[in-house]
């Protein structure tokens, strides 16, 4: 762990993620006062437009963690309770015994029982987590919809439980970050996205970060190619999309630079207090949305590496794009990886999506970037 950053290793990793197929790729590593950024490949295959280490990207769930921050500053200033029901605050979107159950930390830490709503607003994904049932024909449908957050609340409160409240292992739902952005509308009268940009984003100085209100991406950025399991190809670009499917839960823009930025600062006690921050991190275990049992905290988790010492961050997908942001507890080690292609592992006679080169390549790029 003690090892300064090798600028060497680094850049032979990223060039390693792309040669096993992933079309570009950019990160930032820190370490104490060191910075490496490098990016490998094209950000549009059909020009050949490199990529670079300061475009802005969608980041996915990374949203959640800034989400959960502005949800605990409210917490502080005691608008918000944490083990209160969430019906006491939003009757109307989870009505009765359920409403009554669920609390403001289960729908943190994913053990409120709620379904995830995407199967249910993009109907050829109707058979998830059965992939092989699926299919991507409902991405072009909606590239331009607009959503209501309230009726994909109703799609993932209507569907059958898939836990009883605050039982665990939990299951990932996007359905409790969009209510998660309800409460904040309701504790503080403005949308959920003003609240966020005023209290968290502004607030950690992030210049090139924001929740879109629009389809496009502003500034320079990379196309986004989504292979859905091997079912689309060639890999089609979604770089151009309306994020009210997933909104503040899932839709932030961000870079790199700004991510490293905003998980030191959260980890040192600059976003949220020291006690909230140790809210967050109190974790239980979740299934996330890949099946796999993970320790998730509120809006933060985790991630044990193959050495010694603990990352907290979140990893984050869209149609197309992907991100990944660690921050080691004390706040010395950094990383901060975009790609800009997803699902490429096509599925097994079993349905399970096959291993890919890929998937090794990041693995190696994360260990170089962790452990020196």
């Amino acid at each position: 762990m003690k090892n300064p950053l090798d600028p060497a290793a680094l850049n032979a990793a990223v060039e390693n993620v792309h040669r096993a197929g992933m079309p570009g790729l950019f990160a930032e590593v820190r370490h104490g006062d060191q910075v490496w950024r490098a990016a490998a490949g094209a950000a549009d295959v059909a020009t050949g437009r490199p990529v670079t280490a300061d475009m802005r990207h969608r980041v996915g769930s990374i949203t959640k963690t800034f989400t959960a921050a502005a949800v605990l500053q409210q917490v502080e200033t005691g608008r918000i309770a944490l083990d209160t029901p969430i019906g006491r605050y939003l009757p109307k979107l989870v009505p009765g015994e359920r409403g009554d159950a669920i609390t403001v930390r289960m729908l943190l830490n994913h053990t409120s029982g709620l379904a995830e709503y995407l199967p249910y607003a993009y109907p050829s994904l109707k058979a998830f987590p059965v992939l092989a049932d699926t299919g991507p024909q409902s991405l072009d449908d909606h590239r331009f919809t607009r959503f209501h957050p309230a009726e994909l609340i109703e799609m993932g409160v209507a569907a059958p439980a898939v836990g009883a409240p605050g039982g665990t292992p939990g299951v990932y739902s996007n359905t409790n970050y969009l209510l998660l952005a309800q409460l904040l509308e309701q504790v503080t009268a403005t949308t959920a996205e003003r609240c966020i940009t005023r209290n968290v984003i502004e607030r950690a100085a992030l210049r090139a970060t924001e929740l879109p209100d629009e389809p496009n991406i502003d500034g320079p950025h990379s196309r986004l190619y989504e292979k859905w399991f091997g079912m689309i190809d060639p890999p089609r670009d979604y770089s151009v999309y309306d994020m009210s499917w997933v909104g503040p839960s899932a839709s932030l823009i961000s870079t790199v630079t700004d991510l490293n930025h905003f998980y030191g600062m959260l980890l040192a006690g600059e976003i949220v207090s020291p006690s909230s921050l140790a809210q967050m991190q109190r974790t239980v275990p979740v299934v996330s949305q890949e099946g796999k049992t993970i320790d998730y905290g509120l809006g933060l988790h985790p991630m044990e590496g193959p050495g010694p010492g603990a990352f907290w961050g979140h990893g984050g997908t869209v149609w197309g794009g992907g991100a990944l942001a660690m921050t080691r507890a004390d706040g010395k080690r950094q990383m901060s990886v975009a790609v800009n292609m997803q699902r490429w592992n096509r599925l097994g006679s079993s349905g399970k999506p096959q291993p890919h080169p890929i998937d090794d390549a990041l693995a190696a790029l994360y260990r170089v970037a962790m452990y020196g």
